[in-house]
């Protein structure tokens, strides 16, 4: 069992992965296990079929998923880096909270992009009690979290984003109030981008110029005209909109100098409060930006509303 060193204290897989734990639950995964140099089991992180294995163990194992699966060509997230991001949003709205950590469905998220595999809603509604909301503009991805949360017997709102210029507006209604809200964005600006940044994937990898992208991925899922900055910005702008009706927004932000532009557009937004959480995940450092519109006596009082 390899040791993931760096994840979040709270986070169930900083150990690693048990696979003798997680072949009990899910024994279809054995099929997809080898050994590593060092003799220990793992799988061939390269194979789709082997990471939507071992994703839907683990969602299995560690947050009570029965049933879990995305059509082909979605994105298959790594499940130990998404869950940190949910931890450190928990630490984020603890700060607002006494530094009690905040449990229960009155905490209200809002996953934007929430994909086919719903992996946020899922393992943060299993570790915290949160209500999330999840919207996508690809109708696809929705039809795979709505038979996700059917199967689960799970109550997590989803929405349509029917303006992809649209982040928040249309989806954020009159009498809607959330906590935080947060977002991987796609950080290529073309497909052309993108296809180049999995060939290097692979040629690190040994694997020559393969045109498979390493997990999958949709078009809207990997990038947008103008790439991260550009849908962050735009995130920032519409979230002026929406400034009472929210605490925090947030957005992962997969390139450090990306964050300079960020910061003077927040200037503009004038935010009254920003901030960079950075985390860290074996040897790959992933951070995310989040604002908030409200002063520190403000906070208090919504972190200890209820968000409905």
């Amino acid at each position: 069992m390899a040791t993931k060193t760096n994840l979040h204290p709270r986070n169930q897989h900083s150990e690693g992965y048990d696979f003798v734990r997680l072949v009990v639950q899910t024994p279809e995964l054995e099929a997809f296990t080898i050994s590593n140099p060092l003799g220990q089991t793992t799988i061939d992180f390269q194979d789709v079929s082997a990471v939507r294995m071992l994703n839907r163990a683990l969602l299995k194992t560690h947050y009570n998923i029965d049933f879990w699966d995305i059509p082909a060509g979605y994105l298959c997230p790594p499940i130990p880096g998404r869950v940190d991001y949910i931890h450190y949003l928990a630490d984020l709205l603890a700060d607002s909270n006494n530094q009690d950590t905040p449990r229960g469905r009155h905490i209200k998220a809002l996953d934007v992009g929430t994909g086919a595999s719903l992996v946020y809603p899922l393992t943060g509604q299993s570790e915290y009690g949160w209500h999330f909301t999840g919207v996508d503009i690809d109708a696809g991805a929705l039809k795979s979290a709505r038979q996700i949360c059917e199967f689960n017997k799970l109550k997590i709102t989803l929405r349509r984003q029917n303006n992809p210029e649209s982040i928040f507006r249309g989806v954020i209604e009159a009498n809607d109030s959330f906590h935080v809200t947060m977002c991987n964005p796609p950080f290529h600006s073309s497909m052309e981008q993108a296809n180049k940044g999995t060939q290097r994937k692979w040629a690190n990898l040994g694997k020559g110029h393969s045109q498979k992208l390493n997990f999958g991925g949709q078009n809207a899922e990997l990038w947008c005209p103008g790439g991260e900055i550009a849908f962050v910005a735009r995130m920032v702008e519409q979230s002026m909109e929406f400034a009472d009706q929210c605490l925090w927004f947030t957005s992962l932000v997969s390139k450090k100098d990306n964050l300079q532009p960020l910061y003077r557009i927040l200037g503009k937004a004038r935010a009254a409060d920003f901030k960079v959480v950075e985390m860290a995940q074996g040897q790959k450092t992933s951070r995310f930006i989040a604002w908030t519109y409200m002063k520190k006596n403000q906070r208090s009082l919504f972190a200890n509303r209820d968000g409905s």
